[in-house]
């Protein structure tokens, strides 16, 4: 019987805490978009443009004809 009076109040504790968390989430936008991340993984993300790389033949000069 001693036992219920402490493990009752503990776990109506960790259910308030639960609740709390879950409703912190909620409002800062956690469950906004659930499946952008799902969809994100499935493509590739563009390629940052960059410059070609320079060869050595394309830096000699070139002669005239």
């Amino acid at each position: 019987m001693n036992g219920l009076l402490l493990l009752i109040p503990i776990a109506l504790a960790l259910g308030l805490g639960g609740l709390a968390a879950f409703l912190w989430a909620l409002r800062s936008g956690q469950f906004d978009d659930l499946d952008g991340a799902a969809g994100r993984i499935l493509f590739d993300e563009p390629a940052a443009p960059t410059s070609p790389p320079s060869s050595p033949v394309a830096q000699r000069p070139r002669r005239s004809p």
